[in-house]
């Protein structure tokens, strides 16, 4: 098999691991009626088990479109982030949420539209539908791709090699902001070093995660990237402690590390995309 054959199924099986069907039963997440996510029925039966109330917030099984769902309504005095915060905590409570993080992560319905924002350690626990942004970073001479390795306490995929900046779009963030953001805070870059600075397209994953417990969370992401050329003398280097080293690495090296497993599958899925695998 070609190199290029080998490539190209190899981005095949990274984009089918991607798309997975959910691992249990999964109930649809409403919030006052408007679906905004999906949860687990085992991690459901335990919150209600503890409580049908939870901080004034009532946790009902209702149906839509045809199946069992479970509506969040919020305490009198709250509203749908309140809501969506207090299961949060209760997941948190009971050891059913992903790693807290202190930040709002806005929460859709169906057709888009913002209904609520909640704690990001819970979104993966609730199915709620999120965005990222990734920077792939070539060398001035496109003849290089500059790469990260993880932290080796991320909470996620420590050590790993990632895109240039990898990071999820906050509540508060548009995609322009969330991109100048990260890639400050990761690289210590400004937007404005940067050379040809395009959007490249967009992955998505949809596969069952262990946030929750084992096979009990659901990601369900956009990732849209970009791409830019890195002039000689604006080295990216690690700010906030989320990186173990930069790489600037030939595209070779990179295949490489590909084939091998050794980046997140989020960088994995938008490597092969712009190498056009």
């Amino acid at each position: 098999m070609s190199a290029h054959a080998s490539h190209l199924a190899w981005a095949a099986a990274a984009r089918a691991q991607a798309q997975r069907p959910p691992a249990s039963a999964r109930l649809a997440l409403l919030v006052q009626g408007r679906r905004v996510g999906s949860v687990a029925a085992e991690i459901l039966d335990e919150i209600r088990r503890q409580s049908a109330s939870i901080n004034g917030v009532q946790l009902s099984i209702t149906e839509h479109e045809g199946a069992p769902a479970c509506d969040v309504q919020p305490a009198p005095q709250g509203d749908a982030t309140d809501a969506l915060n207090a299961l949060a905590q209760a997941l948190r409570a009971a050891g059913r949420c992903g790693p807290w993080r202190g930040e709002q992560v806005a929460v859709r319905d169906a057709q888009g539209r913002r209904v609520a924002s909640v704690e990001r350690g819970a979104v993966r626990v609730l199915g709620v539908a999120t965005q990222s942004v990734h920077l792939v970073g070539s060398d001035a001479t496109n003849e290089r791709l500059w790469v990260q390795q993880r932290s080796l306490t991320k909470p996620t995929h420590p050590g790993a090699w990632d895109t240039l900046m990898g990071g999820m779009v906050g509540d508060a963030d548009t995609l322009a902001g969330a991109l100048a953001r990260e890639t400050w805070e990761e690289a210590g870059l400004r937007l404005a070093q940067l050379h040809g600075l395009r959007e490249g397209g967009q992955v998505t994953l949809a596969h069952p995660c262990d946030e929750g417990g084992p096979g009990c969370g659901w990601l369900d992401e956009r990732i849209t990237w970009y791409h830019a050329r890195v002039p000689a003398d604006a080295l990216p280097q690690p700010q906030d402690g989320e990186v173990q080293a930069f790489d600037c690495a030939p595209h070779a090296q990179v295949h490489e590390r590909l084939l091998a497993g050794d980046f997140t599958p989020e960088a994995a899925l938008v490597l092969a995309d712009f190498y056009d695998w």
